[in-house]
């Protein structure tokens, strides 16, 4: 695997700009506080998400941040830095989501993602799919979520038809 940086801006990225073995490392995300027990409250009010008193009685020893609310802090992540400004055409789904690690209040949330395949569509060449491994780390470098996301984009060329 490469560690790299997209040579194109993510406004001008096409799908020909998603290379098989690439690895991408984008951050950061501030965990706050706030922003854990208003999503908790509002979408996943298990006490260790949503009471911080009560959390402290839980397994977790504290506060921790819904895996949800940090799915959407990769996903703020990811189409920030990575997915095409112009290109993106939405997404089939993801697989093998997995939170790895309980991500807490003051955590500093950054993502890799390895491209691990790149594909052209054969029945539709104007496009192709990509599926990313996407790993969200904290600010120790510990993985506290994992995911498989495929993503639809147009290409830059669209091959002669002969």
């Amino acid at each position: 695997m490469k560690h790299t940086t997209f040579t194109t801006p993510i406004e001008d990225r096409y799908f020909e700009d998603y290379e098989a073995g690439s690895v991408y490392e984008f951050g950061s995300i501030a965990v706050e506080e706030a922003e854990v027990l208003d999503f908790a409250r509002r979408f996943d009010p298990q006490v260790f998400h949503s009471d911080p008193e009560a959390a402290k009685r839980t397994v977790f020893g504290g506060l921790i941040a819904s895996g949800w609310h940090t799915a959407a802090m990769m996903m703020r992540l990811f189409a920030d830095h990575f997915l095409s400004w112009s290109a993106s055409l939405g997404s089939p789904g993801v697989d093998e989501l997995r939170w790895t690690r309980p991500v807490r209040p003051g955590d500093e949330l950054s993502i890799r993602v390895t491209v691990l395949e790149a594909n052209r569509s054969r029945s539709k060449p104007d496009r192709g799919s990509i599926l990313s491994f996407v790993e969200v780390c904290n600010q120790n470098h510990e993985v506290v979520l994992t995911v498989k996301a495929v993503n639809f984009l147009l290409c830059r060329e669209t091959p002669q038809q002969g």
